[in-house]
């Protein structure tokens, strides 16, 4: 059997040691009163032994009785400090503890008492020549101890690694016999799983994957994957059905089993949701509802793992095999490690799908802005010029004949060129408000209030607290404002309202609310928002599409001859955000 610590790995130690032991007496020679020459003669020597030692393990070199060689040249360096640096009146007395290192750590605790006590005889004895020999004694008694508590210290350290390192061996051995499988390959099958789900950010590939490296996996355990039964069960919204589970990828299921769809609300599938962990269970036939899936039906075993990250679950990964006792501690770790990748997967699969799809939504959104500002050019502007341009022409004429009339015709030129001039500022203000950037929300929702006031004599009233603009970020506070400008244009165009309100207030912890009401004609919600996508104006869908940017809730009430209230609930907190999602009361 292999040792359980190399002797390259301990001569490595004993080498690093050496290093702080030549640092301390290096700084304890530096603090004394001896010359540099005998200061780098003795550095000198100490780093050269310690490069020889290096060499010697680095270049393999083999030599005879090696360790008792180390062991003899650390007693010479050390007696030779001692004796010339004043013996125990010199401040590396200690020096004894450089071979005492060795000594414990090539021969354990018997090398380590052994050298505590030739060290401490050794240099007693030249104490008791150099020095006084009671003073010599008395340090010699001291030395003693501390070489000895020194030796025993090491000597543990050493044999309590070598312990530690035959129990990991130890365990190794047992998974390997008790799985059949080494633990290396068991670690590789791990390592194929997180790099073959992190690959890819394809969602249906994302789904593929992890049936076919979960089985994969298990193979490797010595289990035959042919026999295998495996789906990935997912969560998604029926308009008659309500929410369901549907099979988004399956192994061996019949046609018939791949149309199934499940509530997720009975037996061993609800269990795992509702407790968020795996759950396993013999005779899948009396499950309430995996019986209604024929392949999984005859099986002898399955295990159902909920895909699920805080409170959010996406649906289950199913297992099903003929055996009832397949589903071993082992492979059960390998699939508890397979669902918390594809976790991560799915969640970075939807945020690249959710990128990709925001996208092109801000590509139809610039494309609906440019139209919409073609038509707003169209119908205001440019009708207003062409208007300017007849009148101009009928003034001219004028003055050849009845220079009153033509004067009265050349005021209404100028009304008209001033009304042009308010319409184009508007439009101006609502495609960059410039009083937003540099005075904030408030003063921005005023000057568009005011400038609906002057441009087409609507009355719009601003009813905004102050205390929520502190929690708003700037980006928000400019989609809030372009969802105010949107709907207040509705109302100004549709709504025939001679009064419009936009609040902004606090609705609850975290919440903020826009409130838009208005007392027009108002409109029947379901029947406008059926077919309001294929329509040429995109207001509602603007409004809506803005509010998700902010993870915000929109409301819309309105009915016939009552007016409209568009409300919007803005999270400014993470717990917010999750409490607009869960659909709490606010």
């Amino acid at each position: 059997m292999r040792q359980s610590i190399s002797n390259n790995q301990i001569n490595w130690i004993i080498i690093s040691l050496r290093w702080l032991i030549i640092l301390g007496v290096a700084i304890s020679l530096v603090s004394g009163e001896y010359s540099y020459w005998l200061l780098g003669i003795f550095l000198f020597i100490l780093c050269a032994w310690n490069i020889f030692h290096t060499a010697v393990i680095v270049l393999r070199i083999r030599l005879s009785s090696d360790r008792f060689l180390i062991i003899f040249g650390d007693i010479v360096i050390a007696l030779v400090l001692f004796i010339f640096t004043g013996a125990y009146q010199g401040k590396i007395f200690w020096v004894g503890i450089m071979p005492l290192i060795t000594a414990a750590l090539l021969f354990s605790y018997l090398g380590g008492i052994i050298l505590a006590f030739v060290n401490t005889i050794i240099q007693g004895l030249i104490g008791v020549v150099i020095n006084e020999p009671r003073y010599a004694l008395i340090s010699m008694v001291s030395l003693l101890v501390v070489y000895l508590a020194s030796g025993g210290l090491l000597a543990y350290v050493k044999e309590h690694i070598k312990l530690q390192v035959k129990r990991t061996r130890a365990t190794d051995e047992a998974l390997r016999s008790k799985s059949g499988v080494p633990v290396s390959e068991r670690y590789g099958a791990i390592y194929e799983i997180v790099s073959s789900l992190t690959s890819t950010l394809n969602y249906q590939r994302v789904l593929e994957t992890a049936l076919d490296v979960s089985a994969n996996a298990l193979s490797n355990l010595g289990s035959s994957e042919d026999r295998l039964v495996c789906a990935v069960l997912l969560y998604s919204a029926d308009e008659d059905e309500g929410t369901l589970l549907t099979i988004g990828s399956a192994r061996r299921l019949t046609p018939a089993d791949l149309r199934v769809k499940l509530p997720g609300t009975e037996g061993l599938i609800a269990q795992a949701i509702s407790l968020g962990e795996a759950c396993y269970a013999a005779d899948p036939e009396k499950d309430a509802e995996l019986h209604q899936i024929v392949s999984i039906r005859s099986c002898g075993g399955v295990g159902v793992l909920p895909i699920r990250s805080g409170l959010e679950t996406y649906g289950v990964l199913v297992y099903a095999h003929p055996e009832a006792d397949f589903f071993t501690p082992e492979r059960r770790e390998i699939l508890d490690i397979v669902c918390n990748q594809v976790v991560i997967a799915i969640q970075n699969a939807r945020l690249y799908r959710d990128l990709e799809l925001e996208k092109e939504r801000m590509m139809e959104i610039q494309e609906e802005t440019r139209k919409k500002l073609a038509r707003d050019l169209h119908d205001g502007p440019t009708q207003s010029i062409s208007a300017l341009a007849l009148r101009v022409n009928y003034a001219r004429r004028l003055l050849e004949r009845d220079a009153t009339q033509a004067a009265d015709e050349l005021f209404k030129v100028e009304e008209l060129a001033r009304q042009t001039t308010k319409e184009i500022r508007h439009m101006l203000f609502t495609l960059r408000p410039l009083v937003l950037e540099s005075q904030g929300l408030i003063a921005a929702l005023e000057s568009m209030a005011q400038k609906m006031r002057e441009t087409f004599n609507q009355n719009v009233i601003i009813e905004a607290d102050s205390k929520v603009i502190p929690n708003l970020e700037t980006g928000k506070q400019g989609v809030i404002f372009y969802i105010a400008e949107e709907a207040v244009n509705n109302a100004r165009k549709h709504a025939k309202a001679k009064h419009i309100w936009v609040r902004l207030m606090p609705a609850s912890a975290g919440i903020v609310l826009l409130e838009i009401e208005d007392d027009g004609m108002g409109f029947d919600t379901g029947e406008v928002t059926k077919d309001y996508e294929s329509r040429s104006s995109l207001g509602m869908v603007n409004m809506r599409e803005r509010t998700e940017l902010v993870n915000g809730v929109l409301q819309i009430d309105s009915a016939k001859g009552k007016g409209t209230v568009i409300r919007v609930y803005i999270p400014t907190t993470e717990e917010a955000i999750d409490q607009l999602r869960h659909k709490r009361e606010f």
